[in-house]
């Protein structure tokens, strides 16, 4: 379905962006929430550190007011001129679709965010010799 290799594979997985042969997070499901942050220091494959500097997934907060956007405005379409809600029961959706795809949002805006860094790397075994 996804190709090994593709940005989209990487991110829509969360998977190692530099070999994508494990998932970064220690918990691959978003919504257990207390455990949506806790991720692997390093891949166990290649050994690409995940947190390259203090604060990097700050960055990540950008790439999640966007995406954050996109469902909103989805969610706005969908509601109001697909199946014809009036302008508060289409805010009601907007809000009810942020509350339920934030934690997809988070993961999804910290993948994005780091695959802009680091790229996939089908020689990474043979440079780890």
């Amino acid at each position: 379905m996804l190709k090994k290799g593709s940005k989209l594979n990487s991110i829509l997985t969360g998977s190692c962006p530099k070999c994508q042969e494990e998932s970064m997070y220690l918990e691959k499901n978003p919504y257990i929430v207390s455990k949506i942050f806790n991720m692997h220091e390093t891949c166990t494959h290649c050994g690409t550190r995940y947190k390259m500097e203090p604060s990097f997934f700050y960055g990540a907060m950008y790439v999640s007011y966007g995406l954050s956007i996109a469902f909103g405005v989805a969610a706005f379409i969908i509601s109001n001129v697909f199946i014809g809600l009036g302008l508060i029961d289409s805010f009601i959706a907007i809000v009810i679709t942020l509350i339920l795809t934030y934690p997809l949002i988070l993961r999804l805006s910290r993948n994005i965010w780091i695959n802009l860094f680091i790229h996939f790397d089908k020689d990474w075994k043979n440079k780890q010799r």
